[in-house]
């Protein structure tokens, strides 16, 4: 009698994973799963609309408009001598990213819900889809920031170049990361409750105060640095500014303290998306 033949598997798909388990390599393995998630947001979110990705500049376009008005004109409060429309759209634009990319990291398993329970792929791939969709969104506005730049540069603003514009990849990724990191904590959270979730745009929005977006760090009153320190978002923001447009001051402490704070945060991100993900369809 032929003995039997023993099956080999390639591939082994297990609950049992250690903490720090994170398999990067099938998330390598899945990228045209992330070019899918992609695509596919992309195509839900601008289905049947009439301007289609246009929005992407239509919305930063208004809430600068807003901002100049309420801020510029109404409060008076300045932007370091950085032309009004450069100042609020770069800010918007920054903190568009940051937001939206938390929002959506924080939504990853409510949102993939339906797709999560039915079929295995490293769940890793849909935030890291989001967030590279988001970019892509970024680089079209950045686009119109570099129009607008060029612009006031060659009519005579106090403008320079400089090769710290080099380190814009550096501060997209940085924010990026952390707000990955902070969405993906959210996440592990608003899968048992959900108050967070309901609260989250809210308090992404009161966020946004606490960080110069539509003022500049200089005009923060001393007795409150200490907040805009300790808000990692503040540094990468103003930093850009100070790259682009020679304005502004960002402390070394305070870049130092925000960085660590996004390798802590997206550290502890990972660990609780890991561990989260095995259970989650239980509780959701």
């Amino acid at each position: 009698m032929a003995s039997e033949e023993k099956e080999l598997w390639d591939k082994t798909i297990s609950s049992k994973r250690r903490l720090l388990d994170l398999r990067f390599k099938q998330v390598w393995d899945y990228r045209d799963l992330v070019y899918l998630f992609i695509k596919r947001d992309f195509v839900t979110y601008y289905k049947q609309t009439i301007l289609g990705p246009l929005w992407y500049l239509v919305q930063p376009l208004l809430s600068t408009v807003m901002y100049m008005l309420i801020f510029g004109t109404l409060a008076k409060i300045g932007t370091d001598g950085i032309p009004q429309i450069l100042f609020y759209f770069s800010g918007t634009m920054l903190w568009t990213y940051f937001s939206e990319s938390l929002i959506a990291g924080a939504n990853v398993f409510i949102k993939n819900n339906g797709i999560f329970s039915k079929v295995y792929f490293p769940r890793l791939t849909a935030p890291i889809a989001s967030s590279i969709g988001l970019v892509i969104k970024l680089l079209i506005q950045f686009a119109l920031l570099v129009v607008l730049y060029l612009y006031y540069y060659f009519t005579g603003a106090n403008l320079h170049l400089s090769f710290l514009m080099l380190l814009f990849p550096v501060i997209i990724l940085w924010i990026g990361l952390l707000a990955t990191g902070l969405g993906m904590i959210i996440s592990a959270i608003t899968t048992k409750y959900r108050d967070l979730a309901l609260m989250l745009n809210f308090l992404v929005q009161l966020l946004m105060y606490a960080t110069p977006v539509v003022y500049p760090l200089s005009q923060v009153p001393e007795s409150l640095k200490l907040l805009f320190y300790i808000n990692p978002v503040s540094a990468p923001i103003e930093l850009f500014r100070v790259c682009f447009f020679g304005a502004g001051n960002v402390p070394l402490s305070m870049i130092y303290t925000s960085v660590g704070a996004t390798a802590v945060l997206l550290f502890i991100g990972l660990i609780l998306f890991n561990k989260n993900e095995r259970t989650f369809i239980d509780v959701i």
